[in-house]
């Protein structure tokens, strides 16, 4: 597709992404706040588990503090249907402490009313943020012009050869913004997030190599294979095992589970050689006796 102009080639994107999902806006009722936080849980996720576990959050706990407060692990129960719910806990967590650490507050509204350029700069610097939520923030809270990208739709992208390896190695997609009008943007986005997360899910089923393909007819040789999927997944359960040995912030460290059917070996008791013990003169002990000698007969 290098022939094509950038804009061309995301004007075809949009209208195969069309016939294949149904756009999702931003709820308008949402504050700042609440934009910010669903980015978070939204990430690498489609939209209804992604909601379900927003609405866990907003009905489960008393109010954001108590989210500030409440463990990795519980959070991530209440974020279930997530595909990594702790990923997504972590994220929520660290957002929420570094604006009370802050501003002892988690009031956002003054952003509406500010320059969009130090915001965004603003943003970028809190903890727990990432190219994703910023973009999600600036497009459905702060009316700006920003597409959403998060691995998932990045990998897709790649697949299609809509970005290339520079562009996946800076997590951004050269010329997105200005190939999408803005009036579009976020039906664009909204689509393009449910390639993404359709692609995370499952990047070889027919469905997703039928999309690839129609986008761009001549990636054939660029789909992912079942054989380095098994690599990626066995490197992925050890990244989960590790995020999921790692104690979250207040939670202690745990011990590993036993193996099943084996049995902890005991180690022998160290015993060690006692070297001869010299006889006490001060104690008074008694000198070894002489044998006396035979008499004479």
């Amino acid at each position: 597709m290098a022939s094509e102009s950038r804009t061309s080639q995301f004007v075809h994107l949009h209208e195969v992404l069309q016939k294949h999902c149904k756009p999702v806006a931003a709820d308008p009722q949402r504050s700042v706040l609440e934009h910010l936080l669903f980015a978070c849980v939204l990430e690498g996720a489609h939209y209804e588990p992604a909601e379900e576990s927003f609405a866990g959050l907003v009905h489960t706990f008393f109010d954001w503090n108590e989210v500030r407060v409440t463990s990795i692990a519980e959070l991530a129960e209440v974020m279930a249907s997530l595909p990594n719910p702790r990923r997504a806990a972590h994220r929520v967590k660290r957002v929420l402490h570094s604006l009370f650490e802050e501003n002892f507050s988690f009031d956002l509204e003054g952003l509406r009313k500010q320059n969009l350029g130090p915001t965004i700069q603003w943003l970028e610097k809190l903890e727990g943020t990432d190219r994703f939520v910023v973009a999600y923030v600036v497009q459905a809270a702060l009316g700006g012009h920003a597409i959403p990208i998060d691995p998932g739709t990045m990998r897709a992208l790649h697949v299609a050869d809509l970005a290339t390896d520079e562009d996946v190695a800076a997590g951004v997609v050269g010329g997105l913004e200005r190939a999408v009008p803005k009036a579009k943007g976020i039906e664009f986005g909204s689509l393009l997030h449910q390639l993404g997360a359709d692609f995370a899910a499952n990047p070889y089923s027919p469905k997703m190599r039928s999309i690839l393909l129609e986008v761009n007819p001549q990636c054939g040789s660029r789909l992912p294979k079942r054989r380095d999927g098994r690599r990626a997944r066995t490197a992925a359960k050890k990244t989960h095992a590790a995020e999921a040995a790692t104690p979250g912030e207040g939670e202690p460290a745990q011990e590993p589970p036993p193996v099943a059917g084996k049995k902890k070996q005991e180690q022998p008791p160290v015993t060690k050689n006692k070297a001869p013990q010299e006889p006490d003169a001060a104690q008074g002990t008694p000198a070894p006796e002489t044998p006396a000698k035979p008499k004479p007969r």
